[in-house]
Formats: C-alpha cells, sequence, structure tokens
C-alpha cells in the first residue's frame, strides 16, 4: 500500500471537500478506499453523503470511507459494512467472522476469495492478525 503521486492527489481532493485527515488510501479493486481518523467518518461522508457522491463524480471511480480504529475488530466491523456481522472475535491473531445469512458470506468472501483475501491484507496492514475465517 504505497503512496503514488494520483493517491496523494487524490488524498488531497478528500481533505479539501471533506475537511477531514485521511490516514491511509490505497485501490481495492476498482473502489478507492480512504481510511480516515477515530469519530471523523460521518464528517467525511458528509450530510445525505454529499461529500461521498461528489469525490466519485470527480475521480470517476467508486469510494469506499472507513474509520480507523486501534482495536481490530471494531476496524474489521467498520470494514466489511455494509455486511452485518453476528459477531467478530479476536483469539489470539485469529479473527473470526460469524455474519447471519449466506448471501452474507458469499459477499464477504467474494468470487475466487478475492474479497476475503483483499481483507486480509487490509488487516494485515494495520494489525498483525495471522488468519480471518467467516463463520
Amino acid at each position: 500500500m504505497k503512496l503514488n503521486r494520483d493517491l496523494i492527489q487524490y488524498i488531497g481532493l478528500f481533505e479539501k471537500i471533506t475537511r477531514t485527515r485521511v490516514k491511509n488510501c490505497f485501490f481495492q479493486g476498482e473502489c478507492l478506499v480512504f481510511v480516515v481518523g477515530l469519530g471523523q467518518k460521518s464528517k467525511a461522508i458528509g450530510r445525505g453523503a454529499t461529500n461521498a457522491k461528489r469525490i466519485s463524480a470527480l475521480i470517476k471511480k467508486r469510494v469506499k470511507i472507513v474509520e480507523h480504529n486501534s482495536d481490530p475488530v471494531k476496524f474489521i466491523n467498520g470494514y466489511i459494512y455494509p455486511v452485518e456481522a453476528e459477531t467478530v472475535r479476536n483469539d489470539n491473531g485469529s479473527v473470526e467472522i460469524k455474519v447471519k445469512s449466506l448471501k452474507d458470506k458469499g459477499l464477504l468472501i467474494g468470487r475466487n476469495r478475492k474479497n476475503l483475501d483483499d481483507l486480509k491484507s487490509v488487516v494485515d496492514y494495520y494489525f498483525k492478525i495471522k488468519d480471518i475465517k467467516i463463520v
């Protein structure tokens, strides 16, 4: 997750429009993910999602805004939104996510495990997690 010139420009645009600080920015497939500080997610999204929609229209890419948290369980819950997990448990570096339905499980895993691998790489970047299991 290295920053290049384009990502730095996206961060500048995002911070100018939302008036929030970005901790990190990276591509997750076709989606551009912005990680903002604790308590800044609602300000970054804006009333009626106006900020998120405006940024998405300007850069012509889907945008996802995630709130950083030092607790891996809360970070994962925020990252996998809109999928609602029944429980997220962290046992000695192994995270277990229990979801309500088979559809949610499929959304988290993704085709050819792509979504799960992306989730693992992001979580491993911020926290030293060995494995993530979807139940």
